[in-house]
């Protein structure tokens, strides 16, 4: 395989689980008869941009397929922190009538109807059948299709480009991560923000998390391998936000490299020092992981 992101073949193991079925695939009844579908699950490393990534590249379509079972309002928890996200993001970028949100990977809904309260106009995209269906009964307006460069062209050309784009918990899941955001960027207005949340891999390696690893996450994600992503995307991040929810994430928000209004914070420059401190771009900080898992 070569990197998903920089197309090296220069990599190293990070984590070899085996294999699994895939973590959203529940069995009917009848389905118990047959033999259960596993796939392998090992995730590596590239050591040119240090992307950790699943080996094996699973089709999207049969991780995401139209009964896809995962509705993110099941939790109240979860709930509680987009109500919270959307707060934050109305306050801080004066969010109103007259802006545009855009929320990639809009589920059953479960953000965007705290935009809808605040009467922002707002739109989902959302690729999974059922949680598309549930999101429209709520009266938002989805577009049921895989995000990329392909439709957010279609989408500016008419006319749709947002103030702000929410991406939660979607990055790591995407397998072509460069189209991804590159078409985060297409989609953005002039001065317009893209916020992002996704699990840290620091976080994940100090607290041996290995359980968040599995098919639906395409990629383990450091601020320093987010950063170069979207700095060869035309995308700069200028703030971020550390994160408890999914055993420590981050959010990061980001604007386009030449259209961008925001200032960068200096806790920015902080984490990315603490990545280096920590080693996230050397091999050391991953060839121990193996081991640690297998001690569990």
């Amino acid at each position: 395989m070569t990197c998903r992101h920089c197309g090296s073949s220069a990599r190293l193991p990070f984590v070899d689980l085996g294999s699994a079925p895939f973590s959203n695939s529940y069995l009917d009844e009848q389905d118990l008869r047959a033999s259960e579908k596993w796939f392998p699950l090992q995730v590596v490393v590239c050591t040119e941009c240090w992307l950790a990534q699943t080996e094996q590249l699973c089709d999207r379509e049969e991780l995401f397929p139209p009964d896809y079972a995962y509705f993110s309002s099941f939790s109240s928890t979860w709930v509680r922190h987009a109500e919270q996200c959307v707060s934050a993001l109305v306050e801080r970028f004066r969010l109103g009538a007259s802006s545009r949100v855009i929320e990639i990977a809009a589920n059953d809904g479960y953000l965007l109807q705290h935009v809808q309260k605040r009467g922002i106009p707002c739109l989902g995209v959302e690729p999974t059948a059922s949680t598309a269906a549930a999101a429209r009964d709520k009266g938002i307006e989805i577009v049921q299709e895989f995000f990329g460069t392909a439709l957010a062209e279609k989408l500016a050309t008419a006319g749709g480009c947002a103030d702000v784009i929410i991406a939660n918990n979607v990055l790591a899941h995407v397998p072509d991560i460069n189209d991804f955001v590159a078409g985060v960027r297409r989609l953005l207005k002039e001065g317009g923000v893209a916020v992002f949340e996704f699990p840290h891999l620091m976080k994940m390696v100090a607290g041996v998390q290995f359980d968040t690893i599995y098919h639906e996450h395409y990629s383990y994600l450091s601020l320093v391998t987010v950063n170069r992503i979207f700095e060869s995307q035309g995308l700069a991040i200028f703030d971020v936000q550390e994160l408890a929810t999914h055993g420590g994430s981050l959010r990061v928000y980001a604007q386009d490299v030449a259209l961008g209004r925001h200032s960068q914070a200096a806790r920015l420059a902080e984490l990315v020092a603490r990545e280096g401190e920590m080693g996230l771009d050397t091999a050391g900080y991953y060839e121990k992981f193996q081991a640690r898992v297998d001690a569990l």
